[in-house]
């Protein structure tokens, strides 16, 4: 078959476009490093990449808000274990009070100590996260969690803010865990049934022996041992969602690393690979190159 002169000329230069073309793409993977530069490199790997990328955007979201939601959780046990060392200290001072022998100066002094752990208790109630809201308050984070009127008649003082609702932190696909312990409900019947005993007390005018003050101050006092059975319920609680939670973390890290391994097995360039087809694209245009300059000098004159 006769191949005109023309012909040869435009089949050389494909072939010289098309090499030069693949040596383009393979020397932009070089300097890259990434083999994938465009989907259609290989669709099927493009497409494992978008969902492994995707995974891993819910992934880091995931940890951020376990990240914060760790924090609340440590805020929330530090101030509850407060809360637990005061009562501790108030149920030794009510046990104290009870005892007969105490004069009723005895018992003012007592009332000074109680009225002090009293409004440490109320203060530790109304903590507040680093947003200012209220970190025991339930949904209403921006209510108060205690709330206290100095207007009213002692045992009527505190009342309940906010509510019992937890708020729920998304921790991974279809699992959510709350975020925060809730203590209005505990917190303003315990202070009732203290801030009574104290008043009943703090005028020294009586002594542990008097029926009515003796029924106030055991009231205080059983107020004071469900509060703190209470407080280490929520505290044990605490503990068991932070080991939870940080499995949780465990597992999306371990997650993530196989993740970004997958990404780099589809996407990265072997470089090994790579510099044998560049060399046999430098071998297959140098050839091209060569042999077109020599059958371009071809002529039928040098038949003659």
């Amino acid at each position: 078959m006769r191949v005109s002169s023309n012909q040869y000329h435009i089949t050389v230069n494909a072939s010289l476009q098309n090499s030069n073309t693949q040596l383009e793409k393979l020397m932009g993977q070089m300097s890259s490093g990434n083999r994938l530069t465009r989907p259609s490199d290989d669709p099927i790997a493009h497409v494992r990449i978008s969902r492994l990328q995707r995974e891993e955007a819910s992934i880091a979201q995931y940890k951020d808000n376990i990240g914060a939601l760790s924090n609340r959780m440590t805020q929330s046990e530090t101030v509850l274990s407060s809360i637990n060392s005061d009562l501790l200290s108030t149920r030794d001072l009510l046990v104290w009070a009870l005892d007969g022998g105490n004069t009723g100066e005895d018992l003012s002094a007592m009332a000074t100590n109680l009225e002090s752990l009293r409004d440490a208790l109320y203060a530790s109630a109304l903590t507040k996260d680093q947003e200012g809201s209220y970190l025991f308050s339930g949904t209403l984070s921006k209510t108060a969690t205690v709330g206290f009127n100095a207007a009213a008649a002692a045992g009527t003082r505190y009342t309940v803010g906010g509510n019992s609702e937890q708020q729920q932190v998304v921790v991974g696909n279809g699992l959510t865990q709350p975020a925060n312990v809730t203590l209005g409900d505990e917190m303003a019947a315990m202070l009732n049934t203290l801030d009574q005993a104290i008043e009943a007390i703090k005028g020294g005018g009586t002594t542990a022996n008097n029926p009515a003050t003796r029924a106030s101050l055991q009231a205080a006092l059983t107020g004071v041992d469900t509060g703190m059975d209470q407080v280490s319920t929520k505290i044990s609680k605490l503990g068991g969602a932070q080991n939870i939670v940080s499995t949780l973390e465990t597992n999306w890290g371990n997650l993530s690393t196989a993740n970004q391994t997958a990404v780099l097995d589809y996407s990265q360039l072997n470089y090994a690979t790579a510099a044998v087809q560049l060399n046999t694209l430098m071998s297959a245009i140098k050839a091209t190159q060569s042999a077109y300059g020599k059958v371009s000098q071809l002529s039928l004159f040098d038949a003659l």
